[in-house]
């Protein structure tokens, strides 16, 4: 006698926007990834020193254009950005070109992609290397950095038709220009606890 095969039930539907917001705003630690509430992965000592270095390290350039620091820029930290109907991440630093952001805007979560974003690596370090920068790329962020504390190195990106181009890889004890950034010279130690340095960058730096 042949019994009928089990029909598998059907997939739920992909979470909403609204279904990330139905968690109250003390609790809501969390992103909407590829369909998916996914909880941001936890903050250790190192992440949160990492990117309070590299928010600081960006002033020059979160200034107005035309004076005596680099600017051009906007930035903020850890703010809900909205890419499609299934995607809203909370990058741990994101930028906006002030040519193409007049003014930082009001509306929740941010709906203009950013013209560049930072990743530092936690816990869920799987869904930075992979499915977000997936849509990172589809959404056309034309710079991509991933620092990783426990390695402690910083990798760089930048956006191609074809997916994202790794354009740097440097390590603790290296000085280097990274893009968009590159009118400042960044000693990658800082990220990672080093004190800055005083001397100009050697000849032949990157």
């Amino acid at each position: 006698m042949n019994v009928p095969a089990r029909k598998a039930p059907p997939a739920p539907p992909p979470a909403t926007l609204e279904d990330l917001y139905a968690i109250p705003e003390e609790k809501r630690r969390h992103e909407l990834i590829e369909g998916s509430i996914v909880e941001k992965g936890a903050a250790t000592v190192r992440h949160g020193s990492s990117q309070w270095a590299l928010s600081g390290w960006t002033a020059p350039f979160g200034r107005r254009p035309g004076g005596r620091f680099p600017g051009g820029w906007w930035f903020s930290t850890e703010v809900d950005v909205f890419f499609d109907a299934t995607n809203t991440f909370i990058p741990d630093i994101a930028g906006w070109r002030r040519e193409r952001l007049l003014e930082l805007p009001t509306d929740f979560p941010i709906r203009v992609r950013p013209d560049w974003v930072c990743e530092i690596l936690s816990t869920n370090r799987r869904n930075d290397l992979v499915k977000k920068k997936r849509v990172y790329h589809r959404h056309e962020v034309p710079h991509y950095w991933i620092v990783d504390p426990v390695e402690e190195s910083l990798s760089v990106y930048r956006w191609e038709p074809a997916g994202y181009l790794e354009i740097l890889v440097a390590e603790r004890g290296e000085r280097v220009r990274a893009e968009p950034f590159d009118a400042i010279p960044l000693q990658v130690g800082i990220l990672f606890g080093d004190d800055e340095e005083d001397e100009e960058p050697a000849a032949g730096e990157l």
